[in-house]
């Protein structure tokens, strides 16, 4: 007997946020890392494109890793590459001679936003995933009624099947 399993229908929301975030990073990553120029040039950073370069090689490596089982540690280097991106560009704002100054705004303005998304992202994923490496809760002395079990022996000893669902009953058990 084949078992057919599909993934996507046991994925929390953030585990989908973060299969999408990590398709974002891989795909930011292979722009940096392809034409830093471009971008350095965009942003009145030229001469930063080894850093650029770089920055797409953190990016991809967090994308594949936001594409594994468990994207938690992922999704926060995320974050934490958010914060050195936000800095970097926070630092271009101050070059006096940086003629892109409107641009770095609004990269500054995406990072921000991707930085809010990824945070609450990475929290989601730590409260998700945060059973799987701890220990697991021991519910023993827990029954699950609100009486206990002595409230709850016998209290359906006076039941009576509906009349229309006996002939669906096997013959045995009325």
């Amino acid at each position: 007997m084949h078992k057919h399993t599909d993934m996507a229908h046991s994925q929390s929301a953030a585990d989908k946020l973060a299969r999408g975030l990590g398709w974002l990073s891989v795909g930011m990553g292979l722009y940096q890392l392809l034409a830093p120029g471009k971008l350095t040039q965009k942003l009145g950073m030229q001469g930063s494109e080894n850093n650029m370069r770089a920055c797409g090689a953190r990016e991809i490596i967090t994308g594949i890793g936001a594409l594994s089982d468990n994207p938690t540690p992922a999704i926060w280097s995320r974050v934490g590459g958010d914060m050195l991106d936000l800095a970097a560009l926070s630092f271009a704002l101050k070059d006096a001679h940086n003629p892109k100054k409107q641009n770095v705004y609004l990269a500054l303005t995406a990072v921000g936003i991707l930085t809010a998304i990824d945070y609450a992202c990475a929290k989601a994923l730590s409260q998700r995933h945060a059973y799987q490496g701890g220990i697991t809760p021991d519910y023993s002395h827990r029954s699950g009624f609100p009486q206990g079990l002595a409230g709850a022996r016998g209290a359906a000893s006076d039941f009576q099947v509906p009349a229309d669902m006996k002939a669906a009953l096997p013959s045995s058990t009325l």
